[in-house]
Protein backbone atom coordinates (compact mmCIF):
# COMPACT_ATOMS: atom_id res chain seq x y z
CA UNK A 1 0.00 0.00 0.00
CA UNK A 2 2.85 2.38 0.78
CA UNK A 3 4.70 1.64 -2.29
CA UNK A 4 1.43 1.97 -4.37
CA UNK A 5 0.90 5.46 -2.76
CA UNK A 6 4.51 6.24 -3.28
CA UNK A 7 3.96 5.46 -6.75
CA UNK A 8 1.45 7.44 -7.07
CA UNK A 9 3.33 10.47 -5.76
CA UNK A 10 6.26 10.21 -8.12
CA UNK A 11 3.64 9.61 -10.58
CA UNK A 12 2.06 13.35 -9.92
CA UNK A 13 5.59 15.07 -9.44
CA UNK A 14 6.27 13.44 -13.32
CA UNK A 15 3.56 15.16 -14.39
CA UNK A 16 4.56 18.75 -12.40
CA UNK A 17 7.57 18.30 -13.82
CA UNK A 18 6.98 18.38 -17.84
CA UNK A 19 8.04 20.93 -20.12
CA UNK A 20 5.71 22.87 -22.28
CA UNK A 21 4.89 21.46 -25.62
CA UNK A 22 6.04 22.68 -28.92
CA UNK A 23 2.55 24.03 -29.58
CA UNK A 24 2.11 26.08 -26.47
CA UNK A 25 6.01 27.76 -27.39
CA UNK A 26 4.89 28.11 -30.83
CA UNK A 27 1.61 30.25 -29.82
CA UNK A 28 3.78 32.03 -27.32
CA UNK A 29 6.05 33.24 -30.18
CA UNK A 30 3.20 34.05 -31.84
CA UNK A 31 1.65 36.28 -29.46
CA UNK A 32 5.00 37.85 -28.54
CA UNK A 33 5.45 38.47 -32.68
CA UNK A 34 2.12 40.18 -32.91
CA UNK A 35 2.65 42.53 -29.72
CA UNK A 36 5.77 43.43 -30.92
CA UNK A 37 5.11 44.17 -34.40
CA UNK A 38 1.98 46.54 -33.14
CA UNK A 39 4.35 47.67 -30.32
CA UNK A 40 7.39 48.99 -32.84
CA UNK A 41 5.75 51.76 -34.79
CA UNK A 42 4.18 53.08 -31.72
CA UNK A 43 7.30 53.52 -30.37
CA UNK A 44 9.22 54.92 -33.38
CA UNK A 45 6.48 57.45 -33.42
CA UNK A 46 7.32 58.47 -30.57
CA UNK A 47 10.76 58.70 -30.51
CA UNK A 48 10.57 60.76 -33.58
CA UNK A 49 8.32 63.34 -31.57
CA UNK A 50 11.13 63.15 -29.01
CA UNK A 51 13.35 65.04 -31.06
CA UNK A 52 11.01 67.74 -31.99
CA UNK A 53 10.08 68.61 -28.12
CA UNK A 54 13.52 68.06 -27.07
CA UNK A 55 14.76 70.88 -29.74
CA UNK A 56 12.09 73.18 -28.93
CA UNK A 57 12.57 73.20 -24.59
CA UNK A 58 16.11 73.32 -25.83
CA UNK A 59 15.90 76.27 -28.01
CA UNK A 60 13.24 77.90 -25.29
CA UNK A 61 15.99 77.33 -22.32
CA UNK A 62 18.33 79.05 -24.91
CA UNK A 63 16.63 82.00 -25.58
CA UNK A 64 15.20 82.58 -21.89
CA UNK A 65 19.34 82.13 -21.08
CA UNK A 66 20.07 84.69 -23.32
CA UNK A 67 17.34 86.80 -22.30
CA UNK A 68 18.72 86.29 -18.22
CA UNK A 69 22.07 86.94 -19.12
CA UNK A 70 21.08 90.24 -21.32
CA UNK A 71 19.80 90.84 -17.72
CA UNK A 72 22.14 90.18 -15.42
CA UNK A 73 25.08 91.64 -17.47
CA UNK A 74 22.88 94.97 -18.37
CA UNK A 75 23.80 94.48 -21.72
CA UNK A 76 22.62 92.41 -25.39
CA UNK A 77 22.89 89.18 -25.37
CA UNK A 78 22.44 87.43 -29.08
CA UNK A 79 20.39 84.12 -29.52
CA UNK A 80 21.60 82.67 -32.65
CA UNK A 81 20.57 80.18 -35.38
CA UNK A 82 23.38 78.41 -36.84
CA UNK A 83 24.65 75.76 -39.65
CA UNK A 84 27.36 74.24 -37.51
CA UNK A 85 28.80 74.62 -34.43
CA UNK A 86 32.20 74.77 -36.21
CA UNK A 87 34.59 77.72 -37.27
CA UNK A 88 32.95 77.72 -40.65
CA UNK A 89 29.17 78.20 -39.24
CA UNK A 90 26.76 80.83 -40.32
CA UNK A 91 23.47 82.49 -39.39
CA UNK A 92 20.60 80.55 -40.47
CA UNK A 93 16.82 80.77 -40.24
CA UNK A 94 16.65 76.84 -41.23
CA UNK A 95 19.67 76.06 -38.58
CA UNK A 96 19.40 73.53 -36.60
CA UNK A 97 22.21 74.25 -33.67
CA UNK A 98 22.18 77.70 -31.78
CA UNK A 99 24.70 80.07 -30.30
CA UNK A 100 24.46 82.40 -27.27
CA UNK A 101 27.05 85.35 -27.38
CA UNK A 102 27.57 88.84 -26.92
CA UNK A 103 28.86 89.81 -30.82
CA UNK A 104 27.94 88.16 -34.23
CA UNK A 105 29.27 84.30 -33.97
CA UNK A 106 29.15 83.70 -37.33
CA UNK A 107 32.44 81.88 -38.60
CA UNK A 108 33.11 81.24 -34.33
CA UNK A 109 31.05 79.11 -33.01
CA UNK A 110 34.18 77.46 -32.01
CA UNK A 111 35.14 79.50 -29.94
CA UNK A 112 34.05 78.57 -26.33
CA UNK A 113 36.31 80.95 -24.84
CA UNK A 114 33.77 83.34 -22.82
CA UNK A 115 36.62 86.13 -22.60
CA UNK A 116 37.33 86.23 -26.16
CA UNK A 117 34.69 87.27 -29.13
CA UNK A 118 32.36 86.73 -29.73
CA UNK A 119 32.26 86.47 -26.14
CA UNK A 120 30.07 83.06 -26.51
CA UNK A 121 28.44 81.74 -22.95
CA UNK A 122 26.49 78.76 -24.31
CA UNK A 123 25.60 76.57 -27.64
CA UNK A 124 24.04 73.40 -28.46
CA UNK A 125 24.80 71.31 -31.50
CA UNK A 126 21.52 69.38 -33.50
CA UNK A 127 23.54 65.95 -33.15
CA UNK A 128 22.68 66.14 -29.44
CA UNK A 129 19.81 63.87 -29.86
CA UNK A 130 18.16 65.99 -32.60
CA UNK A 131 19.14 65.18 -36.01
CA UNK A 132 15.93 64.81 -37.84
CA UNK A 133 13.89 68.06 -36.32
CA UNK A 134 13.96 71.19 -39.59
CA UNK A 135 13.84 74.56 -38.11
CA UNK A 136 12.08 77.60 -40.32
CA UNK A 137 12.18 80.73 -38.30
CA UNK A 138 11.05 84.01 -38.92
CA UNK A 139 14.76 85.25 -37.83
CA UNK A 140 17.89 83.99 -37.24
CA UNK A 141 19.13 85.96 -34.57
CA UNK A 142 17.12 87.29 -31.57
CA UNK A 143 19.05 90.15 -29.34
CA UNK A 144 17.71 91.00 -25.92
CA UNK A 145 18.89 94.50 -24.15
CA UNK A 146 19.65 94.84 -20.58
CA UNK A 147 15.31 94.93 -19.81
CA UNK A 148 14.98 92.31 -21.34
CA UNK A 149 12.99 92.89 -24.05
CA UNK A 150 14.06 92.48 -28.06
CA UNK A 151 16.09 94.33 -29.78
CA UNK A 152 15.11 95.52 -32.30
CA UNK A 153 11.49 95.65 -31.07
CA UNK A 154 9.70 93.40 -33.62
CA UNK A 155 6.26 94.24 -35.83
CA UNK A 156 4.79 91.08 -34.66
CA UNK A 157 5.81 87.51 -32.61
CA UNK A 158 8.80 86.01 -34.09
CA UNK A 159 8.55 82.39 -35.04
CA UNK A 160 10.87 79.21 -35.03
CA UNK A 161 8.79 76.22 -36.39
CA UNK A 162 10.04 72.97 -35.64
CA UNK A 163 9.13 69.82 -37.92
CA UNK A 164 10.25 66.02 -38.57
CA UNK A 165 10.15 65.14 -41.90
CA UNK A 166 12.01 62.00 -41.58
CA UNK A 167 9.22 60.98 -38.68
CA UNK A 168 6.48 62.08 -40.81
CA UNK A 169 4.08 64.65 -41.62
CA UNK A 170 2.66 67.51 -38.61
CA UNK A 171 -0.78 66.43 -37.41
CA UNK A 172 -2.25 69.79 -38.14
CA UNK A 173 -1.48 68.09 -41.78
CA UNK A 174 -3.33 65.32 -41.19
CA UNK A 175 0.06 63.17 -40.13
CA UNK A 176 1.40 61.68 -37.12
CA UNK A 177 4.34 64.53 -35.88
CA UNK A 178 3.47 66.60 -33.34
CA UNK A 179 4.91 69.76 -34.41
CA UNK A 180 5.95 72.43 -32.28
CA UNK A 181 6.14 76.54 -32.46
CA UNK A 182 7.98 78.87 -30.90
CA UNK A 183 6.93 82.35 -30.48
CA UNK A 184 8.84 85.07 -29.07
CA UNK A 185 7.57 88.58 -28.22
CA UNK A 186 8.69 92.05 -28.58
CA UNK A 187 8.73 91.93 -24.32
CA UNK A 188 10.94 88.82 -24.51
CA UNK A 189 8.99 86.44 -23.18
CA UNK A 190 9.07 82.85 -24.87
CA UNK A 191 6.10 80.83 -25.53
CA UNK A 192 6.22 76.49 -27.12
CA UNK A 193 2.96 76.00 -28.38
CA UNK A 194 0.86 73.54 -30.89
CA UNK A 195 -0.26 74.50 -33.85
CA UNK A 196 -2.63 71.44 -34.39
CA UNK A 197 -4.39 72.54 -31.24
CA UNK A 198 -7.56 74.84 -32.21
CA UNK A 199 -9.66 75.28 -29.00
CA UNK A 200 -9.49 79.25 -28.32
CA UNK A 201 -9.15 77.66 -24.59
CA UNK A 202 -6.48 75.84 -24.91
CA UNK A 203 -3.45 77.13 -23.68
CA UNK A 204 -1.26 75.23 -26.35
CA UNK A 205 -2.89 77.04 -29.14
CA UNK A 206 -0.40 78.77 -31.18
Amino acid sequence: MGAQEGGRVLSRASKFQQGVTLIELMITLTVMAIAFGLGVPAFSTWIQNSQIRTAAESMQSGMQLARAEGLRSNATVRFQLTTTTDANCALSSSGTNWVISVNDATGKCDVTDATVDPFMTRFKASAEGTKNVTVAATQSSISFNGLGRVTPAPTSAITIDLKNPAGGTCVAAGGNMRCLQLQVGGAGQVRMCDPAVTAASDPRKC
